[in-house]
This record gives structure tokens, C-alpha cells and sequence, in this order.
């Protein structure tokens, strides 16, 4: 397995929003995390990729305590999209998506040639080929997002770890990074991403991590947790079936 937890507990000021949540995330699982603000989806995230103090129970990456790694280990196998960013300093797209590299290369190694085109192929991935000399201060808030995304596909973990990816995102663009994650789980990588919309968690998901907030989740296929009874229970809004192309689509309908 890539990443296991076990009798994890996520609390914030003295809340508790995860109670004892034990999964395991192997190569070529794709698992959404589904739930409403505030449930504690971020910080499950953090605490998965030990930026995070963990509460009880433990976690371990490829069979290793999380603790136990170097920053540039977990680095190496891990990588986390976070919910927004900000310019350390002024830099081109280019340079920006070549931070990349920085778990892989060694102190004063600079990037190589296959750095730079693995570099142009995660851009060309997220359409941005044209944006390279671009400053990323003058880039949209979409644009940014995919950058971010892009950036996370040169760092190459085997792990992804991504933190609301469709922010920001328009209607093609979102299907588009949905579309290369589904493929990276394909190939053998683990993904993780919490998401708003139970209907591209239908379609590009392969298990379900429900988040109600109060320590309660539940965890398992799509078939079983995206049910009308679930996803209303879990959004306190009521929820109907609608057919379309002989698939199932589960809209709310307040």
C-alpha cells in the first residue's frame, strides 16, 4: 500500500471533526473526499502528509512511520496541492513549475535537461504551454490553480494529495484535471482530493470518503456512499436521482 492510517483522530480547538478513521490508499486508487465547510477536509489532508501534528493513531507511507521521515523523503514519495498559494517572489511560470524538481535534485544540482522537459510536458498537460515566460503575479486565479497542479506532476510522488483542485476552475479545465488524475491512477499513482461535487466524484472516483464533521465518516466504493439517503444526510440538503445516458446523476434539489 502506498499510505495507511489507523485510529486517526483530527480535532480543532477542541472539536473533534475525524474519530478514529482507519483507510488504506494503494496504487491505482483514485478516493474522493466529500462533506460540507468546516468537516475537517484540509486538515485531514495536512495531517495525511505530516505537516500536520497528528492527534491519535498513526500513519504510515510505503510501511514507514510518517514521523520517522525526512521532510525530503516524504517529499520524494508525497506531494500536496494546497488550497492557495502565494508568490514567495516574482518568477516566471516556467520557474515556478520547475520547484518541482527541488525534492530530486541534490544540494547546488541544478535541473537537467530531462528536468526541464518533464517541466514542458506537466505545462502542455494543464494548458499552459503559452504561459511560460508569463510572471505567475499576473496569472488568473484558474490559470494559478493549474499551475499549482502542474507543478505537483513534476514533483513526480507517487502519492498525490490535492486539497479542493477544481478551485478556480471552468468547466473544461475541470474535466481536463480530472481527466489526468483518473489516467495517474491508471498508471499506478494514489490519489486523493477533496472535491464539491458528488457528480465528478461519481464519474472520476473509485472509492468515497464521506466527512460529516462530528467524527462520524463513512468509506467505500461510489456505489454505496453516493446514495440520495447518504449525500443528504451528509450536505443536510435533499438529494434526487436523475438518469442521463443511461447513468445515474445525483443532483440536489432544494
Amino acid at each position: 500500500m502506498t499510505l495507511s492510517c489507523q485510529d486517526l483522530t483530527v480535532s480543532i480547538n477542541g472539536r473533534t471533526l475525524i474519530r478514529r478513521l482507519s483507510l488504506s490508499a494503494d496504487p491505482g486508487d483514485f478516493i474522493c473526499i466529500l462533506g460540507p465547510n468546516g468537516v475537517g477536509k484540509t486538515l485531514m489532508l495536512h495531517t495525511l502528509a505530516g505537516i500536520r501534528d497528528i492527534d491519535t493513531g498513526f500513519i504510515q507511507l510505503h510501511g514507514d512511520d510518517i514521523k520517522s521521515l525526512d521532510r525530503r523523503v516524504i517529499a520524494q514519495r508525497l506531494g500536496l496541492l494546497l488550497q492557495a498559494y502565494d508568490d514567495a517572489f516574482p518568477m516566471t511560470v516556467l520557474e515556478a513549475v520547475m520547484m518541482g524538481r527541488h525534492p530530486h535534485l541534490g544540494f547546488w544540482q541544478w535541473e537537467t535537461t530531462a528536468d526541464i522537459d518533464l517541466a514542458t510536458h506537466a505545462l502542455a498537460a494543464m494548458d499552459l504551454s503559452d504561459l511560460t515566460e508569463r510572471l505567475t503575479a499576473t496569472l488568473s486565479g484558474g490559470e494559478r490553480r493549474r499551475l499549482a497542479i502542474a507543478t505537483l506532476l513534476v514533483q513526480e510522488p507517487d502519492m498525490l494529495l490535492l486539497d479542493e483542485p477544481m478551485n478556480h476552475l471552468d468547466p473544461l479545465h475541470k474535466l481536463q484535471v480530472l481527466g489526468r488524475l483518473s489516467a495517474l491512477a491508471d498508471a499506478g499513482k494514489t490519489v486523493i482530493a477533496s472535491l464539491h461535487d458528488p457528480v465528478l466524484a461519481a464519474r472520476y472516483a473509485r472509492q468515497i470518503l464521506l466527512l460529516f464533521g462530528d467524527g462520524e465518516w463513512e468509506f467505500g466504493p461510489v456505489a454505496d456512499m453516493l446514495t440520495t439517503d447518504r449525500l443528504a444526510r451528509l450536505y443536510a440538503t435533499p438529494f434526487a436521482a436523475f438518469s442521463r445516458d443511461g447513468q445515474e446523476v445525483l443532483l440536489p434539489t432544494l
